[in-house]
């Protein structure tokens, strides 16, 4: 038997309208798979907003010439962490031209520790920009379906 739950929502016409043009050009196939998404950010969103444990992604922009310097900071936020491993999960770095180095870190931990981790990041000499973004709650699945997965 199927979880699947219908329902029906009203909704005034232009911004039906409004809703299917912006759920076409970002490529649903129809509009429960466009409302599934949305409510699964927005609890992802109240999760961040509640301290939760979640999973997320840091893009670091700084100059090449401060690389030891941000290298030190990256160093640092894994050994204050309490955590065996910090939030650090994993790190790319690419080098975007001779003066520019573009660096995406994959966290893990309280939603509050790395928004601290980004702002003492962001706010580092030599950091040109940082954007944190949220992916998901490791406390919730969101109701995708785990069953028949190993790990």
């Amino acid at each position: 038997m199927s979880d699947l739950v219908r329902f029906g929502v009203a909704m005034d016409r232009p911004l039906l309208a409004e809703f299917d043009l912006r759920i076409g050009q970002k490529g649903y196939e129809n509009r429960s798979e466009a409302l599934r998404d949305l409510v699964r950010a927005d609890l992802t969103k109240a999760a961040w907003e509640g301290g939760a444990v979640v999973a997320g992604s840091l893009t670091l922009v700084y100059s090449t010439k401060q690389s030891e310097h941000v290298a030190r900071l990256l160093l640092d936020a894994g050994k204050t962490e309490s955590s065996a491993t910090g939030p650090i999960v994993s790190a790319t770095r690419v080098s975007l031209d001779a003066s520019r180095t573009l660096e995406v870190l994959v966290l893990k931990g309280p939603a509050t520790k790395l928004t601290e981790l980004a702002g003492r990041l962001g706010g580092a000499r030599g950091v040109l920009s940082a954007e944190l973004a949220i992916a998901c709650s490791m406390q919730q699945n969101h109701g995708i379906d785990t069953a028949g997965e190993s790990g």
